[in-house]
């Protein structure tokens, strides 16, 4: 092990915080790159129409660093690892969502956090979901909670970046399940 300039290892650092529980959560986007042939985007990832959503193929990216970031106004940050397929998104398409899962869609969070999976699209042909009324982005049903955001800013910090975006909608469906959580690595159940 070689430590970092700073002296702690990457191994160090990683087992320290793996002593901090967190929330689990499902990022989703419409990648605009991967629109349908007979949807025909604007070049911001948007069709014409001013109320349009945008359009292009469903992404999805398992996330435990995500977190409130202010009241007024709404914002929320998700730090996404560089040069990966949702950091490509994210800097592309504006708009994304969050569904804050439950300890009963442990499978979900599982999926989309697999490495070198072939496609998100049969991913979500598994997962119920609906689209997000201001993203067009999957929301999954029955989460804890879901937001639609739209990037405000985005920050380089080491080899992730993070993205903080405003929350546009938020919804607390009346669900009585506890969230997912991760600790020590491995997926938990609070209690």
């Amino acid at each position: 092990m070689i430590p970092h300039a700073g002296g702690v290892s990457a191994d160090e650092f990683r087992a320290a915080l793996s002593r901090l529980a967190a929330g689990v959560v499902l990022i989703t986007a419409l990648d605009p790159e991967d629109a349908p042939a007979d949807e025909d985007p604007a070049e911001d990832g948007f069709p014409a129409g001013e109320d349009a959503l945008p359009v292009g193929e469903d992404a999805g990216m398992t996330a435990t660093a995500f977190m409130s970031v202010s009241l007024d106004p709404p914002l929320v940050m998700v730090s996404v690892r560089n040069d990966s397929r949702m950091d490509d998104i994210l800097e592309r398409q504006p708009l994304w969502a969050v569904s804050v899962l439950t300890e009963s869609q442990r499978n979900i969070a599982g999926q989309f956090a697999m490495k070198g999976r072939l496609s998100d699209r049969l991913l979500f042909a598994s997962v119920p979901h609906v689209r997000g009324e201001r993203t067009g982005a999957a929301l999954v049903k029955g989460a804890l909670a879901t937001m639609e955001c739209r990037t405000e800013q985005r920050v380089v910090a080491g080899d992730h970046t993070l993205t903080i975006g405003r929350v546009l909608t938020a919804h607390t469906p009346n669900i009585e399940s506890n969230p997912l959580t991760y600790f020590r690595g491995r997926y938990r159940k609070l209690g």
